[in-house]
C-alpha cells in the first residue's frame, strides 16, 4: 500500500513560491504589508506549470527542476554585460571531457578557459551527470554570440548575449533639453483622414510641431496591431500583437501603388474614403469598425496591382528581415478572417489543422505580410520627416504591457506566454479596486527557454523607425501582478523576471538602433528599482500631479530626476483643464469606481491641487484670477525648472481640450481611446489647424522659452 500523501504545510507552499520567483507578500500603496493567500499561491505555481498538493509535489518539483538544469549540457542563454565575467556550467556524461568557446557574431571563436568546480555528479534518468565550469571573460563585443560544447567531438549550442553596461543613446541631446507633444494618434486627424488619425497624420503632425512649434519629440500612443476586422478592440494597450502595426494606421494614398491605379480604381477607393470623410468632423466619438473595414477593401485593391521587379524585391528583403514571426502574425489574420464569432478558438500554430490551411491561405497570408510592408515604409517616412523638420528625437513610440488573451501572439508565443492568470495592478490610490488588463504575462522559464528571442524580435520590429520607445510600466521588467482567472483584480500575486536580462537585452537593441528608451515607472515598486534604471542609462517618468512629498505638497520640479521623461499629467488622467475641474473623481464617482464618499473625494483632490495653485502663486507664476489657459501655462513653466532630459506636453492641453481619454478600469461604461481631439468649445482641431492655432502656440512657446529662453 502506498503511503499516504503528507498535507502541503503552509511554510512548504511560501517556500516553494518564492523559490518559483513569486512574491508572497506586497507592500500596499497605503504603507500595508498584505500576505498573499495560500490558494492565490497555489493558483500561480499552476500557472507556472506545476501542479502542487501535497509535500510530495512540492519535493518532486524542486528536483525535477534541479535534474533539468543538469539533463541540458549548456544553459539556453546567458546573458551578462560586457564590463562582467561570468562562469558557465557544462553538463555532460560523467568522466566525459568537455572543452568550451564562443563564436562571435563576426565568425571569430574564442576558447573559453576551464576553472575549478568540485561539485560531486549528479544521477539523473538513470545515469551519472558531471559538471564543468568556464569562464567568459569580460569585454567581449556587444551582439548575440553562441557558445559552443564539445563533448568528445558532439557540438552543443547556446546562446551568449552580450549587453551594454550603460545604454548612450540619449546622450546625443548633450545637455540641451528637449521639449516634445504627446498625441493619442487615432485622435488627431486631417481633412485626408478616413475618419481616424493615420501614419500620413503622424507625420504631418511631427513636422508641423517640429518646423512650426521648435518641439524636439512627437510621443504617440502604441501603434500595435488590433484584429483584422471588426470589432476592433479600441485600447491601443490591448493589441493582438506587440511586434507588428494596425493596418487601421495606414495612409492608403501614399501607399506607392496607389499612383499605378486606374483612373476608375481610384474612383472607388476616393468613393469609400468619401464614406468616411464626414466623420474628420466629428468631435463625439471615432468609428474604428467602419474605418477598418473600407481600409481593407483599399488595401485589397492595392495589393492587385502588379508590383515592379525593385518593389518585389523590397518587400521579399522585407519578409526575410522579419522571418517567421511576419508569416505566422499574417497566418493568424488570414484565419481569423474566416472565424465566425460562435466558432471554437483558433488551433494551435503546429496543429494539423493549422499546416493543412496555410496553402489555402496562400494569397491572403501573402495580403497581410504586403500590408506590414506598407506600414513599416510609412512608419519610416514619419520618422524621416520628424528629423528634417529639426526634431532631435523624432518619433517616440509606445510599448504596450501586454496582449490580449486570444490574439496572435498569445497564438503563435505560447510556449512563452501563461495561461490561467492575466496581467493587472494591485489596488492604489486611483484604482482603489485593482485592475485587471486581461493580458497574458510571459512565462519567466518559457523566455529563458526561448533564449529571450520572442522580446528580441519585438524590440528590434518597433525601434526600428523610433527614435524613442516608451516602455509602458516598465516595473513589469522586473515583475507582473499575476492574477488567477475568478480572482479579483486586488487578489494576485507578483512574479519576479530576470531584470538584468530583460533590461540588458533592451539595452542592446536600443543601442544598436540609436533609441532612446523611457521606462514608465510609476506605481508601487521598490525603491532600488528606478536608482537601477537610471544606472543602465534608461529613462525614467515624472507625472506633476503624482510628484507629492508626505504632507500634499509638490516636490519641487529643480528636484526630478534629469534622466527623465517629465509631464503635467498622463494618458490616464484627464487633460489638465479636467484635471483642475475634478472631472476625474465625479467620472469615477459616476462608474463607481470609488471607495470613499464623493464628498470626501473631491475635498482630498481639491486640496491636493490647492498645494499646486499655492506653490505657482508663491512663484509668481499665476494671478490670482487666472483663466483655465492661463493656469495650464503656469503648470508647464513650473514644470520646465525641472532639469529632467525630456519635457513632454500634452496635445490636449495645448488645444484645450477636457475629456479623458481613457478611465482605468471601465470597458463600456465610458468610451476609452474613442475621443476625437477637439478645444474647449468642442469643436474639432485638425492636424492643419495645429500649425496655426494660437493656444497651442502659446503654450509651447512659453515652454520653449522656459527651457531655452526664445
Amino acid at each position: 500500500m502506498a503511503p499516504a500523501s503528507t498535507a502541503l504545510r503552509p511554510e512548504t507552499l511560501r517556500d516553494l513560491a518564492r523559490d518559483l520567483g513569486i512574491g508572497t507578500d506586497h507592500w500596499g500603496y497605503d504603507g500595508t504589508l498584505r500576505q498573499v493567500p495560500d490558494a492565490t499561491l497555489l493558483a500561480v505555481i499552476r500557472a507556472l506549470g506545476h501542479e502542487v498538493e501535497d509535500e510530495e509535489d512540492a519535493a518532486r518539483v524542486r528536483e525535477r527542476r534541479e535534474d533539468a538544469l543538469w539533463r541540458r549540457t549548456l544553459p539556453p542563454v546567458t546573458v551578462l554585460r560586457e564590463d562582467e565575467q561570468r562562469t558557465v556550467a557544462v553538463h555532460v556524461p560523467h568522466g566525459r571531457g568537455v572543452d568550451l568557446s564562443v563564436q562571435l557574431e563576426d565568425g571569430t571563436v574564442r576558447a573559453l578557459a576551464q576553472v575549478e568546480d568540485n561539485t560531486p555528479p549528479r544521477e539523473v534518468d538513470g545515469s551519472l551527470r558531471g559538471r564543468a565550469r568556464f569562464q567568459v571573460p569580460e569585454g567581449l563585443p556587444l551582439g548575440w554570440h553562441v557558445l559552443l560544447a564539445d563533448v568528445q567531438g558532439e557540438i552543443t549550442t547556446a546562446d551568449l548575449v552580450v549587453t551594454p553596461t550603460r545604454l548612450h543613446a540619449h546622450e546625443r541631446l548633450g545637455a540641451r533639453r528637449a521639449v516634445g507633444v504627446q498625441a493619442q494618434l487615432y485622435s488627431v486627424r486631417s481633412a485626408r483622414s478616413w475618419g481616424i488619425g493615420d501614419l500620413g497624420d503622424m507625420r504631418d503632425l511631427a513636422a508641423i510641431l517640429g518646423a512650426r512649434h521648435g518641439a524636439d519629440f512627437l510621443l504617440v500612443n502604441p501603434l500595435h496591431a488590433s484584429e483584422p476586422l471588426p470589432p476592433m478592440e479600441p485600447s491601443p494597450y490591448l493589441p493582438v500583437t506587440r511586434r507588428f502595426t494596425s493596418a487601421l494606421y495606414v495612409r492608403i494614398e501614399d501607399v506607392p501603388e496607389y499612383s499605378l491605379l486606374p483612373e476608375f480604381a481610384r474612383q472607388r477607393l476616393a468613393l469609400l474614403q468619401g464614406e468616411v470623410a464626414p466623420w474628420n468632423d466629428r468631435a463625439d466619438r471615432l468609428e474604428r469598425d467602419a474605418v477598418l473595414q473600407r481600409k481593407m477593401t483599399a488595401l485589397e485593391e492595392l495589393f492587385a496591382v502588379p508590383r515592379s521587379a525593385g518593389r518585389q524585391a523590397l518587400f521579399d528583403a522585407f519578409r526575410e528581415r522579419e522571418g517567421q514571426g511576419l508569416a505566422d502574425f499574417a497566418l493568424w489574420c488570414a484565419l481569423r478572417e474566416r472565424r465566425a464569432p460562435a466558432d471554437p478558438p483558433l488551433a494551435g500554430r503546429d496543429s494539423d489543422e493549422v499546416s493543412a490551411a496555410q496553402a489555402d491561405f496562400a494569397e491572403r497570408v501573402a495580403l497581410h505580410e504586403w500590408i506590414q510592408f506598407v506600414l513599416d515604409e510609412q512608419l519610416a517616412g514619419a520618422q524621416s520627416a520628424a528629423l528634417d523638420a529639426g526634431m532631435r528625437v523624432g518619433i517616440m513610440h509606445d510599448l504596450a504591457v501586454g496582449v490580449t488573451e486570444d490574439g496572435a501572439d498569445a497564438w503563435r508565443l505560447g510556449d512563452v506566454l501563461a495561461r490561467g492568470v492575466a496581467v493587472g495592478a494591485p489596488a492604489d490610490q486611483y484604482n482603489q479596486l485593482g485592475q485587471n488588463w486581461h493580458q497574458p504575462p510571459w512565462l519567466p522559464e518559457g523566455l529563458v527557454a526561448d533564449s529571450y528571442r520572442p522580446w528580441r524580435d519585438m524590440l528590434r520590429s518597433l525601434m526600428r523607425h523610433a527614435g524613442a520607445l516608451r516602455i509602458d510600466h516598465v516595473l513589469g521588467l522586473f515583475r507582473l501582478w499575476w492574477i488567477p482567472e475568478g480572482n479579483a483584480a486586488s487578489d494576485g500575486a507578483y512574479v519576479h523576471y530576470d531584470h538584468e536580462a530583460m533590461i540588458g537585452i533592451l539595452a542592446l537593441e536600443a543601442q544598436r538602433s540609436g533609441t532612446i528608451v523611457i521606462g514608465e515607472d510609476l506605481g508601487t515598486f521598490e525603491p532600488w528599482v528606478r536608482d537601477y534604471l537610471t544606472s543602465r542609462g534608461i529613462l525614467g517618468t515624472s507625472i506633476l500631479w503624482f510628484e507629492t512629498q508626505g504632507d500634499g505638497s509638490p516636490v519641487p520640479p529643480p528636484s526630478y530626476r534629469s534622466l527623465c521623461l517629465a509631464s503635467v499629467n498622463t494618458h490616464d488622467l484627464p487633460p489638465t483643464a479636467g484635471y483642475l475641474a475634478g472631472d476625474h473623481v465625479a467620472l469615477r464617482h459616476e462608474l463607481g469606481l470609488l471607495e470613499q464618499p464623493l464628498e470626501q473625494e473631491l475635498a482630498e483632490d481639491s486640496a491636493a491641487r490647492a498645494h499646486y495653485l499655492a506653490e505657482l502663486r508663491m512663484q509668481g507664476l499665476l494671478g490670482e484670477d487666472p483663466s483655465v489657459e492661463e493656469t495650464i501655462i503656469a503648470l508647464h513653466r513650473y514644470l520646465a525648472s525641472a532639469p529632467s532630459l525630456l519635457l513632454g506636453v500634452s496635445l490636449v492641453d495645448c488645444v484645450g481640450e477636457r475629456r479623458i481619454q481613457n478611465q482605468p478600469g471601465t470597458d463600456e461604461e465610458y468610451p476609452n481611446w474613442r475621443i476625437p481631439l477637439a478645444d474647449a468649445e468642442g469643436r474639432v482641431v485638425t492636424v492643419d489647424d495645429i500649425a496655426s492655432d494660437a493656444r497651442t502656440g502659446r503654450l509651447l512657446g512659453a515652454m520653449r522659452e522656459a527651457v531655452r529662453g526664445y
